[in-house]
């Protein structure tokens, strides 16, 4: 019959306890100084040695040679209180778990009175010491106040809150704490190899975790582990197994799926934990200690493995390429998420469901709300690395090369229409200055400076190596990330807009009719795409529409006709008729007459009116030089025809060129009206003027 590991490893001196150096220090100097107190209380958690080092207190107290900090181990006490020794009657356990009531207490206290047999003291080692009731130590409070010279009490206790303060404040309290796994690793390196066991790397680090810090609980690990190995010793893959944790190698694929954004991968991976019949939460467990040693190897790259240290190199060295996937923010971001998850699934019915519900969140940084602005961030940094990102300070660029700055001013900005069907300019003397993004779009050939057609652009890549294709890859997430900002711009744009062209300067945007194009316009809509498109990929390009039918700006020639214009008249003589300009009205509504003249003044209109002149709508100017001084008359326009010389379709050409379109037409208070009065035609000036067409009355002073 084999002796389980922790009895045959039990330290016989302080020396040999590990983990306890800040209580067996101090002990060490009482027993060297000879200031022993009569009471002490040990606590901490299970297994850390606290009633082995009130074992090695009574050993060096009843030492022949002590008390002494080193038991002499030859002696009559020290062999009785060794490992596997009988014991003596003078050292008395009790374990308060079933002796804690005031009948034992009493009896306690009766049997001290007594001296020791053998040793120099009488010790009473109390163990489970919460568990005795008040009444039991209010039975023993009289004797621990004050024993007799020969009794020594040593309570031992995972819970010292629960032992009534007069007890308390009558000992020496010395709290005991969890081993840290890098000491306790190297004790157990040091057991396996007096117990000849090899040992594979990682194994240990699964001892470690599944003791939790505990001496007793972690050798008793080592111990079954030992007792199922076979010839090769301990390996990695019977250690996962049999203590349930995750095999490293499914850790890094559900921790490279994380880092990549890649939702298959992650999901497969979960897929393998539950046919695998891991236990959700402890893959959890363990996903969240991969997530933190990749914060430390983050945080510190040189300095890893010195924490780290029961990670295999190879291992850190795949650590440190999957900590380089994610950023600072992410991944904090991720551990948080999934210590979150892993408080949820406390009690949960369905375990996998909830796992499930932990990856997609880890997936999603955008729908966190702030918690994922790091995470965000993290993701435009590397996107700034790998291509940048324009800012909307820099010059944007269009897509085609405008006209020089001296000819922009003169040159007409081509129909879109003739761009996509690749027809001349009207003017071949400059180029198109604003070329139509929907040429663009449908890579319809533009008309150059001499007349002939350019080449189609080719597809460009903008920041990053983005380019259309990959803006439609994305557009998913771009529409959902609409959705968050502003659900009219979402359900516009995913019913009626897609993706034509990007250059990573501009994105053209295409709708179905011209409609939509104006309604796509308004609203900020284009503001919503673009600020969408800096969250989820990072770039910052202008946003353009064009109408697909050819409809509306940005498509076809407007269908709207431009305001017709009286001819403004300068004081200079007239010049040559020029030719038409090339923005020509749409032929639907222009007219094939100019409209008629206003008629002429009568010939006895003072200050030289009787000149056939008209003054154009809020034209202020005075009346032209022929007009009075030059004997030569002006040049005679045609003589419009009658209303009923005209056919039907003409009339209403005319009646449509004379109504102002009321989208373009703006009143304005200043213009002439077709009824107004000519001030200067009509003889009266001054007081005549306001008493018949105001209709006042002038009331004469003397000064009149």
């Amino acid at each position: 019959m084999s002796v389980a590991l922790y009895r045959r490893y039990r330290p016989e001196t302080f020396a040999d306890v590990i983990g306890q150096e800040h209580v067996t220090e101090p002990l060490m100097q009482a027993l060297r100084t000879g200031r022993v107190n009569h009471a002490y209380l040990f606590s901490g958690p299970r297994g850390c040695g606290k009633t082995t080092s009130a074992r090695i207190l009574a050993r060096c107290l009843n030492c022949e040679q002590g008390p002494t900090p080193t038991p002499c181990g030859t002696c009559d006490s020290c062999v009785a209180l060794a490992r596997g020794g009988p014991g003596t009657v003078d050292v008395i356990e009790i374990d308060a778990a079933s002796h804690g009531g005031v009948d034992d207490a009493r009896d306690l206290r009766e049997r001290a009175s007594y001296g020791p047999a053998q040793s120099r003291y009488k010790i009473y080692i109390i163990d489970e010491a919460h568990m005795v009731t008040s009444a039991g130590f209010n039975a023993l409070l009289k004797i621990v106040e004050e024993p007799p010279e020969h009794v020594k009490f040593v309570f031992a206790t995972t819970e010292p809150e629960k032992v009534i303060g007069t007890i308390r404040s009558r000992t020496h309290h010395y709290p005991f704490r969890l081993v840290p796994p890098g000491q306790l690793t190297d004790y157990m390196e040091r057991l396996c190899a007096q117990e000849g066991v090899s040992v594979e790397p990682g194994v240990l680090s699964f001892v470690v975790r599944a003791g939790g810090g505990s001496v007793r609980d972690s050798l008793s690990v080592l111990d079954q582990l030992i007792a199922g190995s076979s010839d090769a010793g301990l390996t990695y893959e019977s250690a996962a197994a049999l203590l349930g944790f995750t095999d490293a190698e499914l850790l890094d694929a559900t921790v490279e799926a994380m880092g990549a954004g890649d939702a298959s991968g992650l999901f497969r991976a979960i897929d393998r934990v539950i046919e695998s019949g891991l236990d959700p939460r402890r893959f959890c467990e363990d996903l969240l200690e991969r997530l933190r040693d990749l914060i430390v190897v983050q945080a510190v790259p040189d300095g890893a493995a010195a924490v780290l240290r029961a990670v295999p190199a190879d291992q850190l060295e795949r650590m440190r390429a999957q900590a380089a996937a994610f950023g600072a923010g992410a991944l904090s971001r991720a551990a948080d998420v999934v210590f979150a998850g892993l408080s949820e699934m406390t009690g949960a019915t369905a375990p996998r469901l909830q796992l499930e519900l932990i990856a997609a969140r880890v997936l999603l940084p955008g729908a966190a709300g702030e918690g994922g602005y790091a995470a965000r961030l993290d993701r435009l940094e590397r996107r700034l690395d790998v291509g940048g990102v324009p800012t909307s300070a820099a010059p944007l660029t269009p897509l085609t090369t405008e006209a020089p700055v001296a000819s922009r001013a003169t040159a007409p900005v081509a129909s879109a229409s003739s761009v996509a069907m690749g027809a001349p300019h009207a003017d071949a003397r400059a180029p198109d200055p604003v070329a139509s993004a929907g040429s663009v779009a449908m890579g319809a050939p533009d008309a150059d400076a001499s007349g002939g057609a350019a080449s189609a652009p080719s597809p460009s890549k903008g920041p990053g190596g983005l380019d259309a294709a990959a803006i439609r890859r994305a557009w998913p997430d771009v529409l959902a990330k609409i959705f968050e900002t502003s659900r009219g711009t979402w359900t516009f744009v995913s019913q009626n807009a897609q993706v034509l062209d990007y250059d990573g300067e501009r994105l053209v945007l295409g709708t179905a009719t011209g409609g939509l194009l104006n309604a796509f316009r308004s609203g900020g809509r284009t503001e919503h795409v673009r600020q969408a498109l800096i969250d989820v990929l990072g770039v910052d390009v202008r946003i353009e529409a064009v109408a697909m039918d050819g409809t509306g700006e940005g498509g076809a020639p407007a269908t709207r006709a431009a305001p017709i214009l009286a001819p403004t008249v300068t004081a200079e003589p007239p010049a040559p008729p020029a030719p038409p300009a090339a923005t020509a009205p749409h032929p639907r509504r222009q007219p094939q007459t100019p409209p008629r003249p206003r008629p002429a003044a009568p010939a006895n209109a003072p200050n030289g009116e009787g000149a056939t002149w008209s003054r154009a709508p809020g034209d202020q100017g005075t009346a032209p030089s022929w007009a009075t001084a030059d004997p030569e008359p002006p040049p005679e326009e045609p003589e419009p025809p009658e209303d009923d010389e005209l056919t039907p379709l003409e009339r209403a050409r005319v009646e449509a060129a004379r109504t102002p379109d009321p989208e373009t037409h703006v009143a304005d208070d200043s213009a002439v009206s077709a009824d107004d009065e000519d001030i200067e035609a009509l003889g009266e000036v001054g007081i005549p003027v306001v008493e018949r067409i105001l209709g006042g009355t002038i009331i004469k002073d003397e000064l009149s």
